[in-house]
């Protein structure tokens, strides 16, 4: 399947915008991961010593490390979807165009 000139750039646009929307929703994800690392120091035990004989609870960093995570997560969870909803979108408008085009040129071959 070959395609005509203004057909490819078409293709090339759409498959640019989805790799831009791609960025925009990797650059979320980055960007709540920075966030939870500046916010482990303050997630850690207080005290790094046993306290009357009983040692830390290794349960508790994680509960409050994933609370916050989900805290985070929560906050930006509006324009995740909204991202990945539009990079389906752009997905089914490229695989339609590909199928029509694969299609026309199936139809010209015939002819």
């Amino acid at each position: 399947m070959t395609l005509a000139p203004e057909l490819r750039r078409q293709l090339s646009r759409m498959e640019e915008a989805r790799r831009q929307t791609q960025r925009q929703l990797d650059m979320v994800d980055r960007q709540i991961t920075r966030r939870m690392t500046a916010l482990i120091p303050g997630l850690l035990p207080r005290r790094t010593h046993y306290r009357r004989g009983k040692a830390p609870d290794p349960g508790a960093f994680l509960e409050r490390y994933r609370s916050q995570l989900a805290a985070l997560t929560a906050e930006r969870q509006p324009e995740i979807d909204a991202l990945s909803r539009k990079l389906a979108r752009q997905e089914q408008a490229i695989a339609r165009f590909l199928d029509r085009q694969g299609e026309a040129a199936d139809l010209s071959e015939q002819v």
